[in-house]
Formats: C-alpha cells, sequence, structure tokens
C-alpha cells in the first residue's frame, strides 16, 4: 500500500543514519547469540559432544557465561554500522531507481515490489560484501574459538594480525566468492519476498485506513511483521546450504587449505545431505527473527526521519 511506503528522497538522512545506528546495534545486541550458536553448529566435527543448539548453549555458559554468548560481538560491531550505512543507502535508491523503470510496464504492485526490493536487496548486498566479509571472517574465528579444535585468540585484532601473516589480505576474504553466492542472492530473496508479501497482505487486509488516509500504526507493524516472518523463512530455506559451506571454509585453521568440494564432502560424510543443512533451525530462527525485528523497527526509522512536510 502506498500510503504506508516512505521513500527515499522523503527521509531526513542525517537523522536516518544517526538514529539507524543505535536502533540496529540494540537489534544486533538482542540477537547475536543466536547467530554464535549458529557457527558453532556449522562447524562442529562428528566426534563434538555439542549438536544440538541447546547443548551449544549450555556449553557456552557453563565455560564462558554470557559473555560466551558475545564471541566476536564487538568486532562485529566495528563493522556493522559503516557496513550498514553502505547497504540502506544503495537499498533504497536503488529501490526507487528500479520502480522507476518499471513504470512503462504497468505491472501490478505486488510484482512492483517484489522486482524493485528484490533488484535493491541483491545490489545493496553485494556493495556491502566488501566490507563484510572480513569481518566476517575475523568475528566466526572468534565465535568457534576453542571449539571443536579450533584455534584460541585473544580478540579481533590477534585473528587479523594471525590471517594477514598466513595467507595476506585474500585470508581476510576467504569464502568471498561463497558469501557473494550466500548474500547476494539471499538479500534479493529476502526483499523480493518482503516486498510482494507485504503487498499481498495489504490486498488481503484491506484499506481500512485511520482520520488521515494513511493506515493504523498497529495494522501497518503488523503487515511488516508478518512479510518480515515469510521473508526470514522462504531466504534460510533456500540459502542455508551455502551459508554452511561458507562458514566451514571461513573458519577452517590457518595451517589447514581446503576447497569447497572437500568441505562438502566432509559435511556428506558426517550427516548425509542433511549436513549441508546444519544450523538450519538457529538459522531460520535467526533470519525470520532478525528479519522482523529488523524490518519493525527499519519501517519505524523511516517514519521517524520522515522531513516534517511529509509526515
Amino acid at each position: 500500500m502506498a500510503s504506508s511506503d516512505i521513500n527515499w528522497d522523503r527521509l531526513d538522512k542525517t537523522k536516518f543514519y544517526v538514529v539507524g545506528a543505535g536502533l540496529f546495534t540494540g537489534v544486533t545486541v538482542a540477537l547475536y547469540p543466536v547467530s554464535v550458536v549458529k557457527t558453532r553448529l556449522q562447524v562442529a566435527s562428528k566426534d563434538t559432544l555439542e549438536r544440538s543448539a541447546l547443548s551449544v548453549v549450555k556449553g557456552l555458559l557453563k565455560t564462558d557465561g554470557i559473555r560466551g554468548l558475545y564471541k566476536g560481538f564487538f568486532t562485529v560491531m566495528t563493522g556493522t554500522i559503516p557496513t550498514r550505512v553502505i547497504f540502506l543507502t544503495a537499498l533504497e535508491t536503488t529501490k526507487v531507481a528500479s520502480l522507476r523503470m518499471l513504470e512503462p510496464f504497468r505491472l501490478s504492485d505486488t510484482t512492483q515490489a517484489a522486482i524493485s526490493n528484490g533488484v535493491a536487496g541483491m545490489t545493496s548486498s553485494l556493495l556491502a560484501q566488501a566490507m563484510f566479509v572480513p569481518i566476517d571472517v575475523v568475528s566466526q574465528k572468534l565465535m568457534v574459538q576453542g571449539y571443536s579444535g579450533h584455534t584460541q585468540y585473544t580478540g579481533g585484532l590477534d585473528v587479523a594480525r594471525k590471517v594477514l601473516r598466513s595467507d595476506g589480505i585474500r585470508g581476510l576474504y576467504k569464502g568471498f566468492g561463497l558469501s557473494v553466492m550466500t548474500y547476494v542472492p539471499s538479500s534479493a530473496v529476502w526483499w523480493a519476498s518482503y516486498g510482494s508479501s507485504k503487498h499481498y497482505l495489504w490486498r488481503i487486509l484491506g484499506d481500512n485506513s485511520g482520520e488521515e488516509g494513511t493506515p493504523s500504526l498497529p495494522k501497518i507493524i503488523l503487515v511488516q511483521a508478518t512479510g518480515g516472518i515469510i521473508a526470514g523463512a522462504t531466504a534460510s530455506c533456500i540459502t542455508t546450504p551455502l551459508d554452511t559451506i561458507k562458514t566451514r571454509l571461513q573458519v577452517t585453521g590457518l595451517e589447514k587449505k581446503i576447497s569447497v568440494k572437500q568441505v562438502v564432502k566432509d559435511l556428506i560424510l558426517e550427516d548425509g545431505w542433511k549436513g549441508l543443512y546444519r544450523g538450519l533451525g538457529p538459522r531460520f530462527f535467526s533470519m525470520s527473527a532478525w528479519g522482523t525485528s529488523m524490518i519493525v523497527a527499519y519501517e519505524y526509522l523511516k517514519r521517524v526521519c520522515a522531513k516534517d512536510e511529509d509526515v
């Protein structure tokens, strides 16, 4: 529904970036432990005792307390804010450009939303990977340190120093191709699913606008949250195998060289084809919970940062 959408040209950009940094930091704090659990499950060997999400959580709490659930958190936050700025800027500007390009084709609102959101999600994710992958490599090594035979580190800088010494700058971009193959389609699917499901839900629910000609706030949040859940579920089911392979490749010890083919072989040997879906539960929850929290926070952010004359 167009009346509930706030496009890029209607936003106060300075306010958008400042308020957004705080808002998304809060969401990351809340959901970060799920990423730690997912990553540990994906790299567990067949001899590892902790093979379920609950056992991983118990093990972390027993050895490190609450801090264990936030391994690598500060490294992630260092890179997340600038990466998020690049992602959101590219997302909104590409979405607007895509909608303008689609106007002559007279497509339905749902189809337009799916295509424009999908293209925007794909483009913004591709640009963000250049900054995100090194942060991902370092943070994942911190997440699994001491687990299933993985190396211990003193912090993010220690990881970066050892990776650079061993493999040079290429080491920080280990799995870059797979990251692009994982996150770019995942982002495209997520945003396309969200855009189309949101418009479809509005069509089912009807208008019922308030006095000012826009839908009521509870109704807007319900549609956005439901769209986020649908998008997260769809994207996680499609891209989990690639994410599992990428994670294993990135956290492999510095002394070991391993190929994508070997990672796939090891996973299938250990657990059969379901090995490619290791961590699906936490990833499904993470993408759905993160997606729902993120999109509600994001749409709220856009309402807060809309220029006064447009509110």
